[in-house]
C-alpha cells in the first residue's frame, strides 16, 4: 500500500481502522508502523472525525416531517384486470425474447462447430507452417 491509497482510506473511513475493509488493515497498520508520513495521514482523519463527532445532531421537527410527508406524490389508484394484462404481455414478450436469444446461441454454435472443425483438420495437414494459412 503507498501513501496514496492511505489517504484516498483515511478520508472515506476516517482513522479508526476497525470502520475499514478488511483485505486492507493489515497493509495499512505495517504501513503506519514504518512511515511517520502515514501517521500523519491518520492523525490528521483523527482530527477530521473529532471535528464531526463534535458537531450538533440536526434532527427534523414533526412540522417539517409532516409537510414533507404530506408533499409526496399520492399513490395512483390500481388500475385492476388492465394492469396485471399489462404485466402479463410483457412478461411474455420477454420470455420469448429470451428463448430466442437461447435458439440462437445454440444453433450457431453448433453450425459453426463443423466449420471450426474443418479448418483445425485442414491446418493439421498443413506440411510447413505457413502464417497466411494459419491465420487466414
Amino acid at each position: 500500500m503507498k501513501i496514496d491509497r492511505l489517504e484516498v482510506l483515511a478520508e472515506a473511513y476516517g482513522a479508526d481502522l476497525s470502520r475499514w475493509p478488511a483485505h486492507e488493515r493489515a497493509f495499512a497498520e505495517s504501513l503506519i508502523a514504518a512511515d511517520p508520513a502515514a501517521r500523519a495521514v491518520l492523525e490528521d482523519a483523527a482530527a477530521l472525525d473529532a471535528l464531526l463527532d463534535a458537531s450538533p445532531r440536526i434532527v427534523a421537527s414533526a412540522a417539517l416531517t409532516a409537510r414533507v410527508l404530506a408533499s409526496a406524490p399520492k399513490r395512483k389508484a390500481s388500475r385492476g384486470h388492465l394492469g396485471r394484462v399489462f404485466w402479463i404481455l410483457g412478461a411474455g414478450w420477454a420470455a420469448a425474447a429470451c428463448a430466442g436469444v437461447v435458439a440462437g446461441v445454440g444453433l450457431t454454435s453448433h453450425v459453426t462447430a463443423n466449420e471450426r472443425a474443418d479448418a483445425i483438420l485442414y491446418q493439421a495437414t498443413l506440411s510447413g507452417v505457413d502464417d497466411t494459412e494459419v491465420l487466414g
